[in-house]
C-alpha cells in the first residue's frame, strides 16, 4: 500500500541523501504510529478519569491495551501482504502466485507475510503501555511468568489468524462478493479486543469467546496473567481457545482449496496476477 512504497521509497531512493532517507522513514514511521495511538486513547481516558474500569484497576487496563496492542502488532510484522486478510488474496485471484511456489503453502504463508518497516508502528504503543503498566503490577507469583506470558502472546495471534481464515475461506466460493469479508473481521477483533468483558453473563462471554473469539484476543489472557483467572489452570485457557479454532480454520480453509483445485480461481482483479 502507499505507506509501504513510502517507507520503501525513503531507504532504498539512491538519489536521496542519507539524512533525508532518515527523516523521511522516520516521519512515516510517526505518521503510522498516531492512528494506533489514537485508537486506544478513549479507553486510558476512561481508565484515568475513573481509576479504572469495573474490577480493572487503571493499570490492569493499560496492561490489557498494552497487551492488544502487541498482539496488533505482531500480526502486522509476521503477516502483512494480505496473510493475515487471506480473503483479498483468493478473491483477487493471487492465491495462484502462493500456489504456484516450490514450497508447501504452510510455509509460504508462514514467511512471505514478514513486513517489519510497517508492522514497527503497530508495536511500540503497545510496548509502552506494557512498560508503564508493570512496575505498578502485584503480578502473580509464579514461575516463569514470561514464558507463559510468551505462550499466551503466541495463542492470541493464533486466535486472530484462526478466525480470519476461517471467515476468509469464504472467499474460495464467492471471491467477488467476500473479497474484502477479512476487513471487516479484522476490524471488529481490533475494535473490541481492548474491552473488559466482566459482566457481560455467560451467554454473550461465551459467544464473544468462541464464534467471535473477541474475548481471546486480550481479556481471557491478560485476566489469567494478572492473576485475575482464579487459579493455574487460566493460563491455558487461551491456548487450549486457540487450538480449537485453529482447527476450525484448518478444516475450513481445508475444503475451501478442494473446491479451489477443482473450479480454480473464478476471478481475476488488477490486484491478482492477470486479467
Amino acid at each position: 500500500n502507499d505507506d509501504e512504497l513510502a517507507l520503501l521509497f525513503a531507504v532504498c531512493h539512491p538519489a536521496l541523501s542519507p539524512e533525508t532517507r532518515v527523516t523521511f522513514a522516520l516521519k512515516t514511521v510517526c505518521g503510522l504510529t498516531v492512528p494506533q495511538i489514537a485508537a486506544v486513547m478513549g479507553m486510558l481516558l476512561l481508565a484515568e478519569r475513573f481509576g479504572g474500569i469495573g474490577n480493572w484497576s487503571k493499570y490492569q487496563v493499560l496492561f490489557l491495551l498494552g497487551y492488544g496492542g502487541l498482539v496488533d502488532g505482531i500480526i502486522n510484522v509476521f503477516f502483512g501482504y494480505n496473510v493475515a486478510f487471506i480473503s483479498r488474496r483468493l478473491g483477487r485471484g493471487q492465491f495462484d502466485h502462493t500456489l504456484i511456489q516450490p514450497q508447501p503453502i504452510v510455509v509460504s504463508l508462514l514467511t512471505e507475510g514478514f513486513n517489519p518497516a510497517f508492522g514497527l508502528p503497530s508495536l511500540l504503543p503497545g510496548t509502552v503501555l506494557l512498560g508503564i503498566a508493570l512496575p505498578h503490577l502485584v503480578l502473580p507469583q509464579i514461575a516463569g511468568w514470561w514464558f507463559l506470558f510468551a505462550i499466551n502472546m503466541v495463542a492470541s495471534v493464533a486466535v486472530v489468524l484462526a478466525f480470519q481464515f476461517a471467515f476468509g475461506s469464504l472467499a474460495f466460493r464467492a471471491p467477488r462478493a467476500t473479497e474484502e469479508i477479512s476487513s471487516s473481521t479484522m476490524h471488529l477483533l481490533m475494535q473490541l479486543k481492548s474491552f473488559p468483558l466482566d459482566g457481560l453473563g455467560a451467554v454473550l462471554t461465551g459467544s464473544l469467546l468462541t464464534a467471535v473469539p473477541v474475548g481471546g484476543v486480550a481479556w481471557l489472557p491478560c485476566r489469567a496473567l494478572l492473576g485475575m483467572g482464579g487459579g493455574v489452570t487460566s493460563y491455558w485457557l487461551t491456548p487450549l481457545l486457540s487450538m480449537v479454532l485453529a482447527l476450525v480454520a484448518v478444516v475450513t480453509f481445508w475444503k475451501g482449496l478442494q473446491y479451489y483445485g477443482r473450479v480454480g480461481s473464478q476471478r481475476y482483479s488488477n490486484f491478482g496476477h492477470r486479467n
